[in-house]
């Protein structure tokens, strides 16, 4: 009996012995004490970034000719950038890579994480902290206004008590709100652009961006939303009295909005340290062009001049344009 025993046991150690040898060599087991490194960097891994909303980056290499080096040197803006966006092609640039404040260009990325953030309840009070100086769409605090209806303030009336408070309804509140802006930032493979506020007023810290980046952002809110021009290309708009705010009579600051036959859009901006921005987005003819103006003492007419030489570019008559 106890021979038997001692047998079943020898048995027992060898089956044992023989299952952690295997057990130790099987891939299962060298996967778990295998280190490797993530196949993504950190600004589009989900884990780190939570605003990664796709891998798949456009960062256009920016292409000009000596032609146009040469063409129209008088420019007073610091940085300037044409591009087709149906052609994706660079129509003229002049140190599209240079980093300068923003002011209220910065309200184009408030937009995106505002629309890739929607609340299920479209409900978004106006805090008292939102109540800023500066561009006003006349909020007061305790009014509760939709999404939608914020944005016609951002982008006709460069709102910052708007773009406030979308900030402060954000899920974490207005640090978090920034946080996210950045992230997006990052996400899209940008590495010139910083965010301190949402709305592009100056001394919350450095706040700075480039044509180029602004190109990417730009093209990402239209993807995000197409029908966003259906806002940004309204001369005036009117939103009317409810239960929860009063009437907005609103009317768009956006230079050759209503001058420019083809300008849908996009935003205007100014500080005394970003000088005269413009962003305008043009659809004429069969194609689209953005163009991105940073700091200059003329805007409107120097992206009047950028458009027409643009247009004429591609062999296409510009437009006949009002005062």
């Amino acid at each position: 009996m106890r021979h038997h025993f001692l047998f079943s046991l020898c048995i027992i150690l060898f089956t044992t012995c023989i299952s952690l040898v295997f057990w130790y060599f099987s891939p299962f087991n060298a996967m778990q004490n295998f280190s490797y490194a993530a196949p993504l960097p950190d600004f589009l891994n989900l884990g780190k970034n939570q605003q990664v909303r796709f891998l798949d980056l456009w960062l256009p290499t920016l292409q000009t000719s000596q032609a146009h080096a040469a063409e129209n040197t008088d420019y007073t803006a610091k940085s300037i950038l044409m591009y087709d966006l149906t052609t994706n092609q660079t129509l003229f640039a002049k140190d599209p890579t240079v980093r300068t404040p923003m002011a209220s260009l910065t309200k184009i990325m408030t937009t995106i994480i505002a629309l890739e953030n929607k609340k299920s309840d479209d409900r978004y009070i106006v805090p008292s902290e939102a109540i800023v100086g500066e561009d006003s769409m006349g909020l007061t605090a305790g009014e509760t206004l939709s999404l939608n209806e914020l944005l016609y303030g951002i982008f006709l009336h460069s709102a910052n008590d708007a773009a406030e408070t979308i900030a402060w309804n954000y899920s974490g509140g207005r640090s978090a709100f920034i946080n996210a802006m950045n992230q997006k930032a990052q996400s899209l493979g940008l590495t010139d652009t910083n965010f301190t506020n949402p709305t592009g007023l100056q001394g919350d810290g450095d706040q700075h961006t480039t044509a180029y980046d602004l190109l990417v952002i730009s093209k990402d809110l239209l993807q995000e939303d197409p029908n966003i021009t259906d806002i940004t290309s309204q001369y005036t708009y009117t939103i009317p009295q409810t239960v929860t705010h009063k009437e907005f009579d609103l009317s768009n600051e956006t230079n050759l909005i209503s001058t420019y036959p083809g300008v849908i859009g996009l935003k205007d901006g100014y500080t005394d340290e970003a000088g005269l921005c413009l962003i305008s987005l043009l659809k004429y003819d069969g194609h689209e062009i953005l163009g991105i103006v940073l700091d200059s003492q003329d805007r409107r007419n120097e992206m009047k001049r950028l458009l027409d030489y643009s247009l004429q570019t591609e062999g296409i008559q510009p437009p006949i344009v009002s005062d």
